[in-house]
């Protein structure tokens, strides 16, 4: 049985602290030193050699990409912080105790997904991966003891009542009740009888009493919407419950009433709606237990972030002098005397998925031209906005990020916006208020022109399209109920942005024949077209206002921040950080991936000490 190295990753997966690392890593079990070749650095006294490093390597994307230049070092870097910091959090978690059951429980766990059976199967297993039982468990153990030491910091975290009610205010909008209905519905198959259904409503008879003996749904409950079971009550109900056309017509009976015959998704329905429980702001007592269990995440969150950087801020390391790895960590920004190090610039840039991606395709350069100091602007950005926190006293909670969001949020809490500022916002913004054009669509495509002619005449004369297509030999795709840009791109012109004319038959419009690009040919059938429609601005105006007010208070924060840097001391240096990083022109011309330089002898002392 042969183990990639992809499945290497996954095994390591289950347990690996991905939260604090991009990567999941490998440790290389522990065992002759001379085998385990030269060490490279030392985390709090503790060796990291060669093989290990080798090893991780091979689980870490961005050295398979083989990085040149200046990309080379802050590889290199984002790579050894992530080792440093694995390293010191089992060191940490060192003392805390894991039970053998514990650790036998994750081994059957990657026995059974890889389907290790017998004991042969795994003792191959183990020799592939390069591990023996025992320095497999002990892996296991180190990354169980980590994930329970993050578990016991959490745990430890406490939420005053003072953090919760300040999370609510800043928040409140999250917690807003959304519009509720008591309705009851009638849901049939036949849109002759669900209209006679209205018509017999409207004159008197009971809602209730017609749909016991017609509709499909929730009949023994008088339609009741929402009903618990063995009752016939209505109870209060949001918009997902119903298909959004329904939704929109029952919500839009803001007095109660009864709604026109609507079609969704092939059956016909009738709602009688009872009342109108329009939704807004809840308040804190009403919501309580909910923001407390958000607000007590967010804290356990900062809570391990900030145990992170403190395990990694007392983490003495020294480097050997092989000049294996270039480990580069200068200060590339400095905000009102704060430091901020390349480090950490890396580390936003690394974790961008976009970042691999540009290098794989020869394009590091860009990355190293756009995405540091792009990554470098949001640091200090960030920074600003934590010190103005500090500044504050206010008890926010959160991670950095969350906190920097945060501070935004507090500072344009008092941000209002008038109507005509909404209505505004609507006139300049219609396609957020727009319900898309929709049609049903079906396709059915032929080898040969001849075919599709004669599929496409004896359709419009009547036949039915599932036993022609068969006959004819063609090939039938229902696409159902679709938007623009939701078809090939073929169909999607033709039918959402063409005048083209189609021809009328029983089993809906039938199109021109299409001939696609491999030779073949087409006919599309279209039904329940529908063009698109702006929603009225009295229908859509709550969502208008929440969405320019959200507009606003973004425009005025980023004023504020504009001013925080204007007034901040700030100084970059970011771009002189990464050219001395860069080789010489004449350097990288010649450097062609041969002829490496061996490494230097080494010793088992530290040669280097590195911040």
């Amino acid at each position: 049985m042969r183990v990639s190295k992809r499945a290497i990753t996954v095994i390591f997966g289950i347990l690996a602290v991905a939260f604090a690392l991009g990567t999941i890593f490998l440790f290389t079990p522990q065992g002759n030193p001379q085998q385990e070749g030269r060490t490279v650095l030392w985390v709090n006294g503790e060796p990291v050699r060669e093989l290990e490093l080798a090893r991780l390597q091979q689980t870490t994307p961005l050295f398979a990409l083989n990085p040149e230049g200046a990309l080379k070092p802050l590889i290199d870097t984002y790579f050894l912080e992530q080792v440093i910091l694995l390293k010191a959090l089992a060191q940490d978690a060192a003392r805390v105790r894991v039970s053998n059951s514990k650790v036998r429980q994750q081994v059957d766990q990657i026995r059974e997904r890889f389907g290790l059976e017998t004991r042969q199967d795994y003792s191959d297993f183990l020799q592939q991966i390069g591990y023996t039982d025992a320095t497999l468990r002990d892996e296991i153990r180190t990354q169980l003891r980590i994930n329970k030491r993050l578990e016991q910091i959490r745990e430890q975290v406490e939420l005053s009542e003072e953090e919760a009610r300040f999370y609510f205010t800043l928040h409140k909008d999250t917690y807003r009740t959304e519009d509720r209905i008591k309705a009851r519905q009638i849901v049939v198959d036949d849109e002759a009888l669900a209209r006679e259904l209205r018509e017999r409503t409207l004159a008197g008879e009971e809602f209730a009493a017609l749909a016991r003996e017609y509709s499909k749904v929730a009949a023994e409950q008088g339609g009741a919407v929402g009903a618990e079971a063995g009752s016939d009550e209505p109870q209060p109900v949001t918009r997902i419950v119903f298909p959004k056309p329904v939704a929109d017509a029952a919500f839009a009976l803001k007095e109660g009433g009864l709604t026109d015959v609507i079609e969704a998704g092939g059956r016909y329905h009738l709602v009688q709606v009872e009342a109108f429980l329009p939704g807004g702001d809840a308040s804190f007592e009403e919501v309580a237990d909910a923001v407390r269990a958000d607000a007590l995440a967010a804290k356990q969150r900062q809570a391990v972030e900030d145990y992170l950087e403190a395990v990694r801020a007392r983490a003495t390391v020294k480097f050997a002098d092989l000049n294996l790895f270039q480990y580069v960590n200068p200060v590339v920004a400095t905000v009102n005397g704060e430091e901020i190090p390349l480090r950490k610039v890396a580390e936003l840039v690394f974790s961008d998925q976009q970042v691999p991606q540009l290098i794989q395709q020869g394009l590091g350069q860009l990355a190293v031209q756009f995405f540091f100091p792009a990554s470098l602007d949001q640091l200090i950005a960030r920074t600003l906005l934590l010190q103005e926190a500090e500044k504050s006293g206010q008890p926010f909670v959160g991670t950095q990020e969350e906190r920097a969001r945060d501070v935004r949020l507090w500072k344009t809490l008092d941000v209002t916006v008038s109507e005509e500022e909404v209505r505004t916002f609507y006139n300049e913004n219609p396609q957020r208020f727009v319900i898309p054009a929709s049609a049903q669509v079906k396709a059915v495509t032929f080898q040969d022109k001849e075919s599709a002619e004669t599929f496409r005449a004896r359709l419009i004369e009547g036949e039915a399209l599932e036993d022609l297509a068969q006959e004819l030999g063609g090939e039938v795709v229902d696409y159902g109920t679709v938007n623009p840009r939701q078809l090939p791109p073929v169909l999607d012109q033709l039918i959402f942005f063409s005048e083209a004319t189609f021809a009328e038959s029983p089993e809906g419009k039938v199109s021109e024949l299409i001939e696609l690009e491999d030779g073949t040919f087409q006919v599309a059938l279209v039904n329940d077209q529908k063009p698109e429609v702006l929603r009225p601005f009295e229908e859509v105006q709550d969502e208008a206002r929440a969405l320019a007010l959200a507009q606003k208070r973004n425009r005025i924060a980023n004023e504020w921040l504009d001013e925080l840097r204007e007034n901040a001391q700030i100084e970059n240096r970011l771009t002189e950080v990464l050219a001395e990083l860069a080789p010489p022109a004449e350097e990288a011309n010649e450097s062609n991936g041969e002829g490496e330089t061996a490494p230097a002898p080494s010793s088992e002392e530290p040669a280097e000490t590195q911040p």
